[in-house]
């Protein structure tokens, strides 16, 4: 609200004066007429308010879509039934709209998609859709599999009948739990080609079923930090052909002709080399309770149970769907004004790594694709004909996948069973809440702010200003372990302040791209990122299984100064895994970032890592850092040259050590501190 200007004051008998004698003569008048008003006002509010009167819509899986559904005796059945009621409502005069949601799971047939016309227009506030109160309800993309009979007895391997719809898979849940993939070591001793491998005769492989959808599996294949797949196309007794495209970018990415040894994408290695280190999706590798098997050419779920599961009576299902809720990505008619609050986002896949375009990763669960990628996706200007900007690969979406939307809010949510990442704000995104949501048992990153394929967005396509608290991320990425619990492109102004995130193969957070030309003495890619916080965030049991990471990551420009840079403030990191990274970890062209108020203990690997010359400007100093009064068990040592500045940090050999205010304020905070003990519905 604008402050009232004082009056400034003027001489007696001056025309200011005269003028305000005047004002004052006439003050009885305008108080007697400001009454007057308010008296009309009070008596026309009640009116005003009855005209504004609230809007409820009921949902229930027991309900009817030929309800009225404007009561909880009488619902809708599904979400698109309510969603066509809400945009029937007159927002010019209408109350708050709310959308209720009843316990129970909503089966969609297709994605809940959203446009301008699901956005708060009216003066009512946001639109919400919401949980009835004690009530769980599942927006899920699955399938029950059903009619189970014993197929082995002497294996104890049960078969059903693929349902409708369900062409392919990578997850299968019983009773809310994800059984694994079937999965061994690889039979056979096997020589790299390059179109696969060669195999003493006699490959046990080659009489094995459905052999195109055979996945091989390399962990730290392509960096400490990875873990590609890519699909067989045949086997014979001697001869192991790998599916293409897959293999192609998996083996041939492009060396740099300076030297330099490296691949011109500059994040990782030239090629897989080594054997798989597992082999998934077979029927031989069927042999462990609580594993599972899909055979798409005759169309039949495999499933080995667990001592005491009852597959007559369990509840196993299978996601149908990639996308659950998803806006129509139209920037000259954004999304926006929605709260969810209260809802479980489940059962929703991602198969596209099944395909021939397999998963070739270069870091946190982007990947190389399409037929020639090696040669030229995300090269730009390092290689004839390669695309634009410098580092765009190709991204894993989200089960839950906004983009050029603004003010969408997500409240006491619950994104768990997914088969990709969990939620994604991508381009466009600005002025997103995250508060007090779970994410769990997802196949790769649990939540994406923003993307790598707009490095300098126009004002519309800029992913700004969200906000991420109090929400709890464990047990991510337990599929793509290169993936990471909170993934940050290229964004401005955003917060993530007292997250807790645990138990998690690789990376906690991971912030910013297009650093990595400074491993040859180039600049880092120009971005637009700028103003984004870490804040007071609890972070541990990281790093379980990949390396070369941290608890939080950053790599490239974060800003223009070191005001407006990263700032990485107040967090509590404790029990990283792998001895390999750094426990606040600024790899190349990271700069701009100020550390500070951090405390580490437990770290295997250093707890800060480290200074690189900033070829951006390339003036002879380092890339701007402030590293200042932290707390952590062998510190780096005092510094204050070119740019970089490490002063009052104190080292401690005992995590009792540590500030108790650090202790305090890290973490999930009151009053959220339930969802730590949150448990899905199954």
């Amino acid at each position: 609200m604008p402050r009232t200007p004082l009056l400034h004051p003027t001489r007696p008998g001056s025309p200011g004066s005269r003028r305000r004698l005047g004002l004052l003569r006439s003050l009885p008048a305008c108080v007697g007429l400001a009454l007057a008003l308010i008296g009309w006002a009070v008596a026309a509010a009640p009116a005003a308010r009855a005209a504004a009167a609230p809007v409820n819509f009921y949902v229930s899986p027991t309900g009817s879509d030929s309800n009225a559904g404007t009561s909880a005796s009488a619902p809708f059945q599904t979400l698109a039934r309510a969603q066509t009621a809400v945009r029937a409502v007159d927002q010019a005069t209408s109350g708050e709209i709310t959308v209720n949601l009843a316990g129970g799971d909503y089966r969609l047939s297709q994605p809940l998609t959203l446009t301008a016309a699901d956005s708060s227009t009216g003066t009512a506030g946001d639109i919400w859709w919401k949980a009835e109160a004690g009530a769980q309800p599942v927006v899920s993309g699955g399938v029950q599999v059903t009619g189970w009979t014993l197929a082995n007895a002497a294996s104890g391997i049960w078969s059903a009948p693929a349902p409708a719809g369900l062409t392919d898979t990578r997850q299968l849940y019983v009773n809310g739990v994800r059984a694994q993939r079937a999965t061994g070591a690889l039979p056979i001793t096997v020589t790299q080609t390059a179109t696969g491998y060669t195999t003493a005769a006699g490959d046990p492989m080659a009489s094995w079923p459905n052999q195109s959808h055979i996945e091989f599996v390399y962990k730290g294949g392509l960096g400490a930090w990875t873990e590609p797949r890519c699909p067989v196309a045949s086997i014979t007794s001697t001869t192991i052909t790998m599916a293409q495209p897959c293999w192609a970018n998996s083996t041939e990415r492009v060396l740099r002709t300076d030297g330099s040894g490296r691949t011109v994408e500059l994040v990782g290695r030239q090629s897989i080399t080594e054997a798989p280190t597992s082999v998934e999706n077979a029927y031989p590798l069927l042999t462990t309770p609580g594993q599972w098997y899909l055979n798409t050419a005759t169309h039949t779920v495999y499933y080995l149970p667990l001592s005491g599961q009852n597959l007559a009576t369990a509840d196993v299902e299978a996601p149908v769907l990639q996308t659950l809720l998803t806006s129509d990505g139209n920037p000259s008619a954004e999304v926006h004004g929605i709260i969810f609050q209260g809802i479980q986002f489940s059962y929703a896949g991602y198969t596209v790594p099944d395909t021939t375009t397999g998963f070739s990763e270069i870091q946190a669960t982007y990947t190389i694709s399409g037929t020639g990628g090696y040669a030229t996706q995300g090269l730009c200007t390092f290689v004839s004909g390669g695309t634009c900007p410098y580092g765009n690969w190709t991204k894993m979406p989200g089960n839950i996948d906004l983009t050029y939307d603004h003010n969408i809010h997500f409240d006491h949510d619950y994104f768990v069973h997914l088969g990709a990442a969990g939620l994604d704000l991508g381009d466009g995104s600005q002025g997103d809440t995250v508060t007090a949501c779970v994410f769990t048992d997802i196949s790769g990153n649990g939540l994406d702010v923003g993307g790598v394929d707009l490095n300098e967005p126009t004002t519309v396509q800029a992913t700004t200003g969200t906000v991420v608290k109090d929400s709890h991320f464990y047990n991510t990425s337990v599929e793509y372990q290169g993936g990471v619990a909170i993934d940050v492109g290229y964004v401005q102004d955003s917060t993530f302040l007292n997250n807790q995130i645990n138990n998690v193969p690789y990376t906690g957070i991971s912030v910013g791209w297009g650093g990595w030309p400074d491993k040859v003495k180039l600049p880092a890619e120009p971005n637009s990122s700028q103003g984004n916080a870490f804040t007071d965030n609890l972070i541990y049991d990281h790093m379980s299984v990949l390396a070369d990471g941290g608890a939080i990551y950053t790599n490239g420009i974060t800003g223009s100064t070191l005001a407006n840079g990263e700032h990485i403030t107040g967090n509590l990191i404790h029990d990283q895994i792998s001895p390999t990274g750094h426990g606040i970890y600024t790899d190349n062209g990271s700069s701009y970032i100020t550390v500070t108020g951090n405390a580490e203990y437990d770290i295997a690997a250093d707890v800060w890592g480290s200074k690189h010359t900033n070829y951006t400007l390339d003036n002879g100093t380092d890339d701007p850092l402030q590293i200042e009064d932290n707390y952590w068990t062998n510190g780096p040592a005092a510094y204050n040259a070119d740019s970089v500045l490490i002063a009052n940090n104190t080292n401690i050999t005992a995590a009792d050590q540590i500030p108790a205010s650090i202790v305090a304020a890290a973490g999930v905070q009151s009053p959220y501190t339930s969802i730590l003990s949150w448990t899905p519905a199954e």
